[in-house]
């Protein structure tokens, strides 16, 4: 259990700050005026770019398990191929490698739901948020397309690597469980973006 530590820093006129940390302010609800700046455009190119390249990736490894593991196949058994674990280090390593990539150009959302709970936490404007979610949707749709193109066959046969409800499993626990991940990974997002953190866990050696 760690102990909350507050450092008073003393300012111009005698005042004293009981924060260690400096809060952003919040972000502008409407703000057209990041729609003339280069860099705003710059990061709409990056999560177009990050986007396809998570789906392209992510699609094909699954396709390429479901083709190996495929017990229809003379020779092939179920456990061929890179297995569960192996799908999950796909999916874990590609937007780890993409956020570090894109986290200095357009803070790496990569997902519409990180970027909506974002904007719904004042750290980004409407139309961030917004144009945002257009491109990811686009690259999703592209990188999906790529997926398509090079391999029709085997994404055809095996649905295109999307999610289905196993059996067993009803369609309400599956829509909770997809809520409980979407939640997870928004609340990770806000907690390695705190700036509290940095305060708070400078007493830990790095």
């Amino acid at each position: 259990m760690t102990k909350d530590v507050e450092v008073e820093e003393q300012r111009g006129g005698g005042e004293y700050s009981a924060k260690d940390y400096h809060e952003p302010p919040p972000a502008p609800f409407f703000d057209a005026e990041e729609l003339t700046k280069w860099s705003f455009y710059r990061a709409l190119i990056a999560e177009f770019i990050a986007t396809l390249l998570f789906l392209y990736i992510t699609i094909l490894t699954i396709i390429g398990y479901s083709h190996q593991s495929d017990t229809t196949i003379k020779g092939n058994t179920q456990c061929d191929g890179v297995g569960i674990l192996g799908i999950a280090w796909a999916f874990g390593g590609m937007i780890f490698i993409l956020v570090y990539c894109t986290a200095g150009i357009s803070g790496g959302h990569i997902n519409p739901a990180v970027t909506f709970g974002l904007f719904l936490g004042r750290k980004v404007s409407l139309v961030r948020a917004l144009l945002y979610i257009v491109a990811q949707c686009a690259g999703a749709i592209c990188g999906t397309g790529l997926a398509k193109g090079f391999q029709k066959a085997y994404f055809d046969r095996y649905g295109g690597g999307a999610n289905f409800v196993h059996s067993g499993y009803n369609k309400g626990t599956a829509l909770g469980a997809e809520i409980i991940g979407t939640f997870v990974l928004v609340y990770t997002v806000f907690s390695a973006t705190d700036p509290k953190r940095n305060a708070r866990d400078s007493h830990v050696p790095v």
